[in-house]
């Protein structure tokens, strides 16, 4: 294992909001950060796919300790979902595996599929994920093509909106809480349909009250922070009830 890196000690601390570009992970959003930061400890509050846009909030010296805090806010996604289609990863990193749909679900069809999703529902995550299975990363073991059983966890989605239709390609915003993988939401819905389902593009437009506009761009992060770049830190409890406003479905 490779040593822990030393940071360099500084009074600098908050939060800067990044828009992560397609293909960079959250923790090349926190490399970024740091290094343009002049290498202050820094974490983020959040995980993002790769093949997501959006929201990564960045946490710089003690303002670290609000993670847990972060990770615990209410989300925002506008997700595109392809309903031609499964794929192993439920997103479009796995190959298609095309689904022939004699007559396509009108939009009255698919509003009524997605209302029971809302609230507190069973999700079983993708088989490809970061959760542990006996001790390894389930996309680990996927990857091996050793079999993999996940079980379902409760998880809440507080909104739902359909934002445009013209089948096979869908648009939904979706506000909801931790731990929720829009990947299974877009492989369950398929199913209620009778069609495929996979994400086909997603981005994470808000974290608790941290929206994407105004947040750093990719560019930005080529320049110096300095610790007038930054926010404060969250001051209420973890499971507070700050949350980003979204239109009802």
């Amino acid at each position: 294992m490779g040593r822990k890196p030393r940071y360099r000690k500084s009074a600098m601390a908050g939060l800067l909001v990044v828009d992560k570009p397609l293909g960079w992970s959250s923790m090349d959003v926190v490399r970024r950060v740091r290094d343009a930061a002049g290498f202050v400890k820094t974490g983020h509050g959040g995980t993002l796919d790769p093949l997501a846009t959006g929201v990564v909030i960045c946490c710089i010296g003690s303002a670290t300790k609000s993670v847990e805090t972060l990770m615990k806010m209410p989300k925002v996604y506008e997700t595109t979902i392809d309903l031609s289609a499964f794929t192993p990863t439920d997103d479009a990193e796995g190959e298609r595996e095309e689904v022939a749909v004699a007559t396509p679900p009108t939009e009255a069809e698919v509003r009524e599929a997605l209302k029971p999703f809302l609230g507190e529902i069973e999700q079983v995550p993708p088989l490809y994920s970061a959760i542990h299975v006996d001790g390894k990363r389930a996309y680990k073991l996927a990857r091996k093509g050793e079999s993999v059983t996940l079980e379902a966890r409760t998880v809440r989605i507080d909104a739902i909106e359909l934002i445009d239709y013209d089948f096979p390609t869908l648009r939904v915003r979706v506000l909801c809480g931790k731990g929720v993988y829009v990947r299974s939401l877009a492989r369950d819905l398929g199913r209620a349909l009778g069609t495929g389902g996979y994400l086909a593009g997603l981005r994470r437009t808000a974290v608790g009250p941290y929206t994407v506009e105004g947040a750093a761009t990719a560019e930005r992060l080529m320049s110096e922070i300095r610790q007038s770049d930054l926010l404060d830190a969250p001051a209420t409890p973890a499971g507070g009830s700050s949350t980003p406003a979204v239109p009802g479905p």
